[in-house]
């Protein structure tokens, strides 16, 4: 009798120990299998493959459960409401102290213990109360479970990348680790993290299903009727038609040299290869009959693009940076439907100068249009394209001014015609300043005022107003000698050569015979007769301001205003940087996830004499029409497509794309 009592009393202790053992082996199957280097894991789960240490691990664990059986007993005798509280804390030290056996000879499963884990769970009676005792409640502890590797291509069919990417590329040396992972509580749709960047409140990503080219998805905007398979359009009168594109491509290494402005981004999309095909596919895509490319590697230019685009049918002209710059600017045109007039490079540094210590470049071209041989004996005016990349310091307006007045100068310079008027023109790239900003506002309305101006404010990207020392601009802006006006015109006579000696031989000094002031009498001659008394009659035919001209041609006509500057170039945007059916303002480029604008197309139009336009432009179109532009994109858009760079825009920027008619006239 008092054996079957004591029977009975200790049952509910070996099956509580029985509990316990069965949990402690599951949690540390797992915590191996979490650090185990096996690279492949068959199934659902797996198991370490046994060793030679297994009976050395069978008498630990026999020991451990005779001394643990020997407490508890004593344990439940004094006290039976002790061992649920002896179970938890138990349990617990397991837990919280996983490594403190020797990992790999605990994992190593006998017969024995499998059977008795087995019976373990598949007993269904449950304890038996003694004394009053509570049941033991079922102690709560992390739910481990495998997570499948993400193998495979992730960006097939431009799927979206995993935002945990980044996450495990700290297990790249360890693949089953990668594939093992305690599997963590779901978070609310609206806790999830979705963008790498703190403080931004930003929109939830799109379902991973999604492809990229349906996020991105970029609408072309027609703005005239149909064009023949010519090229030219129907209407007043035969149209010349043509598209044109500027895309700042990202050089690989400028990404390089600021990694932190990419951490978004999944190493691989970043990879020059992936991102030179991706960019590839994109001309070939929209093949425009212009490309006006910036942030171009001048190795990868030479030794890739420029192949590949002379295979396309482009021809192609490259400025690299000044200095030590590895980048530059390109301008490529089709041979079919242009021919080169002229190609001036432009270099915005200039040696001595503070103001124009930069080595930014620019490119203008003058092409002559091409049209069918079955329209006659007609004509179209050449076409005057500028690409440029400006400076980038938001602190340095003063110098962002400078280079454009240059750049201004040149496109002047190229595109003057005989009687004085201008060609067509077009000026695109990436100027580094937002919509409506000074220098978006001088290149559009012609003119800026500019004394005073902190220096910061002139490209908008960035308020340093809090801050107590502020450059401001001075009048003038740049000095006499770089020898362009304040209408950003080059000035022929400043370069007069006051050094240049010359021959006061005897034809020389008879110009002064008849000139006007050898003509005068001068004040308080005395009259001599015979000397002064007669005055010199000019011969017929000899200019009175001979003399004159060469005077003036020794001081140079420099007019300057006071802290203003010009153009009379009469460019507008293609662009009108907002969005009216998402009510949000266009992005072509995310620095650090933040979207604005900084990439343009401005193309020479005149201005209406009235606003009264139902379709939103405010333009009278001449010979330069607008027939269409690609579409641009909001900000959180891009937030939803992970930003820029990503698995289908390779670039940080976004490509600017329109379409072009000109006026075919006869001679």
């Amino acid at each position: 009798m008092i054996v079957s009592c004591l029977c009975y009393l200790l049952l509910p202790a070996a099956r509580l120990f029985r509990a316990i053992s069965d949990a402690f082996f599951t949690c540390r199957k797992n915590a191996l299998l979490a650090k185990s280097s096996t690279p492949q894991v068959e199934g659902d789960f797996a198991m370490a493959p046994r060793g030679p240490d297994q009976e050395e691990c069978e008498g630990l664990l026999q020991q451990w459960r005779e001394e643990g059986s020997s407490q508890v007993l004593s344990a439940v005798t004094e006290d039976p409401l002790a061992d649920k509280a002896l179970a938890q804390s138990s349990l617990a030290v397991l837990m919280d102290n996983p490594g403190e056996q020797d990992a790999a000879s605990e994992d190593k499963w006998s017969s024995r213990q499998l059977s008795d884990l087995r019976a373990a769970e598949t007993l269904e009676e449950p304890f038996p109360q003694v004394l009053g005792e509570a049941l033991v409640s079922e102690v709560e502890a992390p739910v481990w479970a495998a997570v499948p590797v993400q193998t495979g291509s992730q960006y097939e069919h431009c799927a979206v990348l995993p935002m945990g990417a980044l996450a495990t590329e700290q297990w790249e040396e360890d693949p089953a680790v990668v594939a093992w992972s305690i599997a963590t509580e779901p978070l609310p749709q609206q806790e999830m993290p979705i963008w790498p960047f703190e403080g931004l409140e930003q929109l939830q990503p799109p379902p991973m299903e999604i492809p990229y080219h349906e996020i991105l998805w970029r609408e072309w905007e027609d703005f005239s009727t149909q064009p023949d398979a010519q090229g030219l359009e129907a209407g007043d009168g035969p149209q010349f038609q043509f598209t044109l594109m500027s895309y700042n491509i990202l050089a690989q290494d400028l990404m390089q040299q600021s990694s932190e402005l990419y951490l978004h981004c999944h190493p691989d999309i970043l990879n020059w290869n992936y991102r030179f095909a991706n960019l590839m596919q994109e001309f070939q895509h929209w093949d425009p009959d212009i490309l006006c490319l910036q942030e171009v590697q001048e190795d990868h230019y030479w030794e890739q693009l420029e192949p590949a685009l002379r295979m396309m049918g482009f021809t192609c002209f490259y400025k690299r940076r000044t200095g030590c710059k590895m980048d530059g600017c390109a301008v490529c045109y089709k041979p079919t439907r242009f021919r080169l007039l002229c190609a001036s490079p432009v270099e915005y540094f200039r040696p001595g100068l503070e103001l124009l210590n930069r080595d930014n470049v620019g490119l203008v071209l003058l092409l002559q249009p091409l049209v069918p041989e079955g329209l006659g004996q007609v004509s179209v005016a050449p076409l005057c394209v500028a690409n440029t990349h400006v400076l980038y310091n938001p602190r340095r307006g003063d110098v962002k001014l400078a280079q454009m007045a240059i750049l201004l100068a040149e496109v002047d310079k190229v595109a003057r015609l005989s009687d004085g008027s201008h060609c067509p023109i077009i000026l695109c790239g990436d100027l580094n300043s937002v919509p409506n900003s000074p220098l978006y506002n001088f290149i559009r309305d012609g003119e800026l005022h500019y004394n005073g101006m902190p220096a910061w404010k002139v490209s908008g990207q960035e308020d340093f107003s809090h801050q107590l020392y502020q450059r401001k601009l001075q009048a003038p802006l740049w000095p006499s000698s770089l020898g362009i006006n304040d209408c950003c015109q080059y000035i022929s006579s400043c370069c007069t050569k006051r050094s240049e000696r010359r021959k006061y031989g005897r034809d020389f000094l008879l110009r002064f015979r008849f000139c006007s002031i050898a003509c005068q009498r001068p004040v308080g001659l005395v009259l001599m007769e015979g000397v002064t008394d007669t005055k010199p009659e000019r011969p017929a035919g000899w200019s009175e301001s001979v003399i004159e001209e060469d005077i003036s041609e020794l001081e140079p006509v420099f007019p300057r205003t006071i802290g203003t500057i010009q153009h009379c170039l009469h460019l507008t945007s293609v662009y009108t940087h907002f969005l009216p059916q998402h009510g949000r303002p266009e992005v072509t480029t995310m620095p650090l996830g933040l979207g604005m604008t900084v990439d343009y197309i401005f193309f020479s139009n005149e201005s209406c004499e009235n606003g009264n336009r139902t379709d939103g432009r405010l333009v009278r179109d001449g010979t330069l029409k607008l027939l269409g532009r690609l579409s641009l994109l909001s900000e959180e858009i891009l937030w939803a497509a992970n930003g820029l760079p990503n698995p289908f825009c390779s670039s940080d920027h976004l490509c600017l794309l329109a379409s072009f008619s000109m006026e075919v006239t006869a001679p």
